[in-house]
């Protein structure tokens, strides 16, 4: 198995983080989205990152990975077992791209003004569901989950765009900090994404 990966992208960080949870044995190959490597446009035309290979699948939707690494390698399980838990883990994890993920990529890919706005809409948003914060150990969940998979890279990078997590709330800043110091987290980090920690806020 070969992952093609951007080092900074958030999407591509929630696939290697569902594979060092899962101890999966893949090949990371780190290029630069905007320089595709020929090996990876024969296979994938578009060059998009993540891109996984393995014997004659190609997959390159994040999300689409991580639910193909969770059922192919099913220990330890990232959902739960039931349809109704499984379903309702889709669509929260649906939702933190609708509401947070798109305004990460406002802030990231916008003009100064627009994602200044993005910003303020971003620390408003995540501010307004504390209390789900604080509710479970993990969001929404006594266990650790894809949904968190989906979650903590995009927490990872507030922090270098400005955002400070602890200023936000104390139940947001203790999750990310529980989520960050998992081991497989601290694995799934490029080197350009562990820069991001000491990152000027």
């Amino acid at each position: 198995m070969t992952v093609f990966s951007s080092p900074t992208c958030a999407m591509s960080h929630c696939t290697r983080l569902v594979i060092h949870e899962k101890g999966v044995v893949a090949d990371i190959e780190y290029y630069d989205p905007n320089k595709p490597p020929t090996e990876l446009l024969k296979l994938n035309s578009t060059g998009v990152s993540p891109t996984l290979i393995e014997r004659d699948l190609v997959l390159y939707d994040s999300r689409i990975i991580m639910e193909y690494l969770d059922e192919r390698f099913p220990h330890p399980p990232l959902h739960q077992m039931d349809p109704v838990s499984r379903a309702t883990a889709r669509m929260l994890i649906k939702r933190i791209d609708q509401d947070w993920y798109h305004l990460l990529d406002e802030m990231l890919n916008s003009g100064e003004k627009k994602s200044a706005r993005a910003k303020k809409r971003l620390k408003e948003s995540l501010s307004s569901a504390a209390p789900v914060f604080a509710a479970k150990p993990y969001f929404m969940n006594d266990e650790y989950s894809l949904v968190d998979c989906a979650l903590a890279p995009l927490l990872w990078r507030l922090p270098s765009l400005g955002i400070d997590l602890g200023l936000l709330s104390s139940s947001i800043s203790q999750y990310a900090n529980r989520v960050f110091a998992r081991e497989a987290f601290q694995e799934s980090l490029s080197p350009e994404e562990k820069d991001m920690a000491r990152a000027p806020k």
